[in-house]
């Protein structure tokens, strides 16, 4: 009996000293955990107030106070050209913004998507400061078929006559941004190619007077630029006789010149009621 007595007596000893080893490694890894958590709780994030659209918004709406809201946003993860100060967005006494592109719920308001204080949404508030806007006849061949919107750019190709019979096409100018299509603005439109009667485009006082007589001496072409191309060509000039390959005809040889005639001298004398012409050698 008393062997049975020690053997449950050191069972019970070693069943005991096992649970006291488990709760003991189970408090522990509790303990860490509490630990870990105090201190993610005590890294404070800083965040910033930054202002986005409180509903969805279009192209040329006036934005207004109402329109927006703030939201904490990181301070070290802030989108270049957002508002983080209601006054800055609103100016005052320099009159509403117009939005210049569509913004969804919950988007940051971004400088480049509205207009200065107090400008509509015309072609005026997208050009880059200096710049001018021209605008290009155009039709369904010369216009990319109507596929052309705002926001693209283009290659402009001018097609005329240099010379008499020497028909060419140049590349005239690189990448132009395209401002408007007809009289639309609008970089959101969602409507099916149209045919355009004219592009307006981009450019710099002196590419606008290029384009200006080019567009007065023969026929102005656009071509859409991808998205992703960043490469300028040389320029790039074809003509009937490079595109078939037809060689310079020789010129035809002039034909020798007819000798000068030589001088003649005439003396005149008068016989009775007649002035009479007689030729004569003439002397120096």
């Amino acid at each position: 009996m008393r062997i049975v007595f020690f053997l449950v007596l050191l069972i019970g000893i070693g069943l005991a000293g096992s649970a006291v080893y488990l709760a003991q490694g189970y408090i522990a890894e509790t303990q860490r955990e509490l630990a870990a958590a105090r201190a993610a709780a005590g890294r404070v994030i800083e965040t910033t107030p930054v202002y986005t659209a409180r509903k969805e918004l279009r192209y040329g709406h006036r934005l207004t106070r109402e329109d927006v809201a703030p939201i904490q946003w990181p301070s070290n993860a802030i989108p270049e050209g957002v508002f983080t100060d209601i006054d800055e967005l609103f100016p005052a006494g320099e009159g509403p913004r117009a939005v210049m592109r569509a913004m969804e719920r919950g988007e940051p308001i971004l400088a480049v998507k509205v207009t200065r204080p107090g400008q509509d949404a015309g072609i005026a508030a997208r050009l880059s400061p200096g710049m001018r806007a021209f605008t290009i006849n155009v039709d369904v061949s010369t216009g990319v078929a109507g596929f052309l919107r705002p926001g693209d750019r283009v290659d402009v190709y001018w097609t005329g006559q240099l010379g008499r019979g020497n028909e060419v096409t140049r590349l005239l100018k690189q990448a132009v941004p395209v401002v408007a299509v007809d009289q639309s603005a609008d970089m959101d439109r969602t409507e099916a190619a149209r045919i355009a009667r004219s592009v307006t485009v981009e450019a710099s006082a002196h590419d606008v007077a290029d384009l200006a007589l080019a567009q007065s001496t023969g026929r102005l072409s656009l071509a859409l630029v991808g998205l992703t191309s960043q490469e300028l060509v040389d320029v790039a000039e074809v003509n009937r006789r490079s595109l078939f390959g037809i060689e310079d005809e020789p010129e035809p040889e002039a034909a020798p010149a007819a000798p000068e005639p030589e001088p003649e001298c005439t003396v005149r004398t008068r016989r009775g009621g007649e002035m009479v012409t007689t030729t004569i050698p003439c002397t120096n």
